[in-house]
């Protein structure tokens, strides 16, 4: 069943820092993952700064690894389709923060174990629950953990694992032995995919595995995930969507495949793109 609105249910590198200035380093990452290279001249009329800007942007992404510059331009450091969780964080963060809402309303009341995954979406489901009592949630998301650990209300669980510096999450064996030694009621994950053919998918391998690990002890599996990923087939497979019992998602998602998600048993919620203008 498709439920019409929500309704029916960081650490920021010091390199970019503003958040104007992130979208736009973000912008320069997808130009050079689409195109492969990029000139100084084209990033200056397509983003509409100066030379001398977009040349610092620039020097920043490098020093991050992130690009290699060239003479008059850039081209991608290392071939992949990722954007840092420290530049994801500004993107659509009106319509994640909605889906962080209706999705953490999909808990019962009372005290409950839940693991939180990392990504910026699910970030925004931890953020939504703040104020309540009696939850242990288990993360492996450092940005995640930072929010949330101080709260004296909630009681915080890390798993080990190293960390994985595009999404600040802990993976590996460590990290998928503690999801394996507990019980959860629920699990929020976040997907770079989505789709009823490929099921929820990641672009890392790793990832996927200690993904795998936290759904497998939980009751009940959450994706979170913005309509940009809705119908997407990325490279590692964590869960089919048989089971994933809840997916929450926004309406700039394909209605089509949103029924075909629906038609594999999976509920799902969809909230408001854009926030609803004022009276």
């Amino acid at each position: 069943m498709i439920d019409d609105r929500s309704t029916a249910l960081g650490q920021t590198s010091p390199a970019s820092g503003s958040g104007k200035r992130s979208r736009r380093m973000l912008a320069m990452l997808e130009l050079l993952s689409e195109q492969g290279a990029v000139s100084l001249q084209e990033l200056v009329d397509t983003l509409g700064v100066s030379a001398a800007t977009a040349r610092r942007d620039l020097a920043d992404l490098e020093q991050q690894g992130l690009l290699a510059r060239t003479h008059g331009g850039a081209r991608i450091a290392v071939p992949t389709s990722e954007i840092p969780v420290r530049l994801r964080e500004g993107r659509s963060r009106g319509v994640k923060q909605r889906i962080g809402r209706a999705a953490a309303a999909l808990l019962p009341d009372g005290p409950l174990a839940v693991a939180i995954g990392g990504g910026t979406t699910a970030a925004t489901v931890a953020r939504s629950l703040v104020f309540r009592s009696g939850l242990t949630i288990v993360t492996n998301s450092l940005t995640t953990a930072g929010e949330i650990g101080a709260r004296p209300n909630l009681r915080v669980v890390m798993t080990g694992g190293t960390i994985r510096p595009h999404s600040f999450e802990l993976v590996g064996v460590l990290a998928e032995n503690a999801f394996a030694a507990m019980n959860v009621g629920a699990a929020f994950v976040g997907m770079d995919g989505v789709s009823a053919a490929g099921g929820a998918t990641t672009h890392d391998e790793t990832e996927a595995r200690t993904n795998a690990a936290m759904l497998r002890n939980a009751q009940r599996t959450i994706v979170v995930a913005d309509s940009s990923k809705i119908g997407r087939t990325t490279l590692a497979p964590v869960v089919g969507m048989r089971g994933v019992h809840d997916l929450v998602t926004d309406d700039g998602a394909d209605p089509a495949e949103l029924g075909r998600i629906a038609d594999l048993g999976v509920r799902v919620h969809v909230v408001a793109n854009r926030s609803p203008e004022p009276r």
